[in-house]
């Protein structure tokens, strides 16, 4: 049966409660136990599939079909554990579940609350899958004190009173701030939130500080003393040059012998973390650097591509250099000339995106890199950027665009190769979907196959000819266009299953131009980087000589 931790925060939001929590599975691994990690989010929304990516960040979606907060995508690049539809949930689905049951008359016609039938459905949810794992890590979203989270607070005091002794620790993240004008650390804001869990029945066993210094002696006693925790519980979390340094310099602060005695386990095994510190070496001490211009819609906020900068990261160690990401609003494009933006980088990316805002500048970036023969990877919606322009431009096709914008605009001004999808094979059965249908969850969501043709490029770089990817999307590439673009020398060289789906685009005659329909930055790790990314960086390094 698993150990819980569950990891709260206060004080302030973006502490990197999900940062620790992964860095912590990673420890965790590391000393050789196995470790699942979960998101449990206040917010009403039933997921973040339909939330703008200027509220939320990007959407990171697991293999069986999931739309979920990117702390997700940090538990599994950090422990390479693939996250699961009952890794994460919201307030919304939480009480989704409880009222569909009501309605079903499941509760017998009693009076549903808060306590105990919105508490029960969240200890519910904690337990799935607890006989499966050695460790449990829970993250709660937002900050104590939040009105919105007390249920989720209720719910653990709940479930820690339930489960033996020694089952469950409680890990709060609190920030400690620095006032330069005294060159003080201030505990006083620490000592009020840890106040606050007391007042709710939950005590922490363990303090993760967020400093910009180091705490001295005097300061981690006063907050062990008066936040009733022992001061090696005390455990500082500093600013670090790479998030993944973050496992091994939490060991050498003691976060996880601090929860090890927590739960009272001895003997333990001392952690194997020489890839962590291969990690941090290639990150240190880069053999070069690569620009990559990055061409997207939502670049003003890089949460909304947190994956894809992650997965560049990745790409960057695999072939040991730096690689310096460029955001460029693709926007800007639609109104002057690419050129001067995109002629000294090494390497272009488009990434995905909903509506037509901005996609004439993806399309221009997708003939920039196609005619200067500039290394260009399209995901998802870049994909579909590309076949739009090579339609256009070497096919003639003057109207080529998407069923996307028409719908948006309210009326017909292309032709439609990009479609909506109205069918599509998940496993043994056929989805269906109309336009009219509502937007949360109905997406072609989750992992699907792909075969690859062989002596292609991208089967060379995956080293197959079958492929499992994650899909994002309801539009669709036309494949009925294949015959116009392989005329143009573009071919689509992987497909679904069978054979109506385009999955996959390549230039042969090209130095390195690929197109995705699916989402590959979502299984890139910092240990097992992405085959696409790592190849890609590779050729961003061929054209830096170049240049």
């Amino acid at each position: 049966m698993a150990r819980f931790v569950f990891i709260t925060g206060g004080v302030v939001s973006s502490l990197g409660k999900g940062l620790t929590a992964a860095a912590l599975g990673a420890l965790l691994q590391a000393r050789g136990y196995s470790v699942r990690l979960r998101k449990l989010d206040p917010y009403l929304n039933v997921d973040p599939g339909t939330m703008s990516p200027f509220e939320h960040g990007e959407v990171y979606v697991t293999d069986d079909g999931a739309e979920t907060d990117l702390d997700l995508g940090h538990y599994e690049r950090f422990t390479g554990v693939a996250a699961r539809r009952t890794d994460s949930v919201s307030s919304g689905r939480i009480y989704q579940t409880v009222l569909e049951r009501e309605r079903r008359g499941d509760y017998l016609g009693r009076t549903i609350q808060v306590i105990p039938h919105v508490t029960d459905q969240i200890k519910d949810f904690i337990a799935i899958g607890e006989d499966e794992v050695d460790f449990m890590l829970c993250e709660i979203g937002g900050t104590v004190g939040d009105i919105e989270g007390l249920p989720f607070f209720e719910a653990i005091r709940q479930f820690i009173q339930s489960r033996a002794r020694g089952q469950c620790v409680l890990m709060h993240l609190t920030l400690l701030p620095y006032i330069a004008a005294s060159g003080e650390l201030k505990t006083k804001p620490t000592q009020h939130s840890v106040k606050e869990l007391r007042s709710i029945g939950l005590m922490p066993d363990v303090l993760v500080c967020r400093t910009e210094h180091e705490i001295p002696e005097r300061e981690r006693a006063k907050i062990a003393l008066f936040c009733n925790v022992r001061p090696e519980a005390v455990v500082p979390a500093r600013d670090l040059g790479s998030i993944y340094e973050a496992p091994v310099a939490f060991h050498a602060a003691g976060l996880d012998q601090a929860i090890i005695d927590a739960f009272g386990i001895s003997p333990v095994p001392r952690p194997e973390l020489s890839p962590w510190e291969g990690v941090m070496d290639a990150i240190r001490h880069p053999d070069g650097e690569v620009q990559v211009g990055i061409v997207g819609k939502y670049t003003r906020l890089e949460d909304a591509y947190k994956s894809i900068a992650e997965a560049l990261t990745h790409g960057g160690i695999a072939n040991r250099v730096r690689v310096e990401a460029q955001w460029i609003d693709a926007e800007i494009f639609e109104r002057e000339d690419p050129a001067p933006y995109l002629e000294n980088l090494n390497a272009i990316l488009v990434p995905g995106g909903f509506g037509e805002r901005g996609t004439e500048g993806m399309i221009r970036a997708a003939q920039f890199a196609r005619e200067r023969k500039v290394p260009y990877l399209g995901i998802c919606l870049g994909m579909q950027m590309a076949v739009i322009e090579a339609l256009r431009n070497l096919a003639g096709l003057a109207r080529a665009g998407s069923e996307e914008f028409d719908v948006e605009a309210g009326e017909k001004r292309y032709e439609h190769v990009v479609y909506h999808m109205k069918q599509w094979v998940s496993g043994n059965e056929t989805v269906r979907r109309e336009l009219e249908d509502a937007k949360g969850g109905t997406m072609r969501l989750g992992a699907y196959r792909a075969l690859l043709r062989p002596g292609s490029r991208v089967a060379s770089i995956y080293g197959s000819t079958e492929i499992s990817e994650r899909h994002r999307h309801r539009f669709e590439v036309d494949i009925s266009y294949r015959d116009r673009l392989e005329a143009h020398g573009i071919v689509f060289s992987g497909l679904s299953p069978d054979g109506k789906l385009p999955e996959i685009l390549e230039i042969p005659d090209h130095p390195w131009f690929i197109g995705v329909q699916f989402h590959p930055e979502l299984q890139s790790r910092p240990l097992a980087p992405h085959p696409l990314f790592a190849d890609f960086v590779r050729a961003a390094v061929e054209q830096s000589r170049l240049v």
